[in-house]
């Protein structure tokens, strides 16, 4: 599925949050969203999932608008995971991971059989062995943003949103979730996600750097991650270095001493 935002904006009273910002994104896509809090980065990211109306311009989904796609045509063609998981849910791990399914009921291409193949891959790929009859409040943060993770797998959606996906995981789990977006694109979905990490986004195909609700740079992350850039959209000095272990640059916030 092909993605547009062209001039999309989003205000709120005389308070414009983000935009205009014009993006596409193709098939097998793998962007990243950085830049400082308060940016933006989460609303652009639900105008992309069409959870949020663009005030000006447009989001579309293969040239429909998304803006007038209903909530059941939306989770077909995207699946979200929003920051800030409910931590007092009464659901079992399986069940959380199967509510991703819902978008697919009384599809007749589509039975009992696919559901659960798609939710038991979901907690194979997330680790989540072992815990599927463990009532999600009873479950590290690390293992309810793993469950929360797994939903959105089992949603089987073309485009994949995710809002700080690493949040709360160890580094091997935080190595594991960048996989699964590579393997995810891949496949042929377009996958986003908003980063905090800025090394992580620099193994991302593409990288949107955003500033004050503007877009401040696209484009690889070669072109966008740079010493001058960060350092100013930051206001941090921050130093972009040769990484030693793959191709491409190490981003070093400069020591507070």
């Amino acid at each position: 599925m092909r993605v547009a935002a062209s001039d999309a904006c989003h205000d709120v009273g005389v308070s414009r949050l983000v935009g205009p910002i014009s993006i596409e994104l193709e098939p097998g896509s793998l962007l990243a969203i950085v830049g400082p809090n308060g940016a933006g980065k989460s609303t652009l990211l639900r105008l992309l999932g069409g959870d949020l109306h663009t005030t000006a311009g447009t989001v579309t989904f293969d040239g429909a608008d998304a803006s007038r796609m209903s909530v059941r045509d939306l989770a077909r063609r995207r699946s979200m995971l929003g920051q800030g998981q409910t931590e007092d849910v009464a659901f079992t791990v399986d069940q959380v991971i199967g509510m991703g399914r819902y978008a697919h009921r009384n599809d007749p291409l589509i039975g009992p059989v696919e559901d659960r193949a798609s939710v038991d891959a979901a907690i194979e790929n997330l680790d989540l062995v072992g815990l599927e009859n463990r009532v999600v409040a009873s479950l590290s943060g690390g293992e309810r943003q793993r469950t929360a993770l797994a939903r959105v797998l089992a949603q089987d959606a073309p485009l994949v949103l995710l809002d700080e996906p690493t949040t709360a995981l160890d580094i091997g789990h935080q190595q594991m979730v960048l996989g699964i977006m590579r393997g995810l694109a891949a496949q042929g979905r377009a996958v986003v996600a908003v980063l905090h990490d800025l090394n992580m986004a620099a193994e991302f195909d593409q990288v949107v750097l955003l500033s004050r609700g503007s877009l401040s740079a696209a484009g690889t992350a070669e072109v966008v991650l740079t010493s001058e850039r960060l350092s100013n959209v930051y206001g941090y000095p921050i130093q972009v270095v040769d990484h030693p272990l793959r191709p491409g640059g190490l981003v070093v916030p400069q020591p507070n001493v």
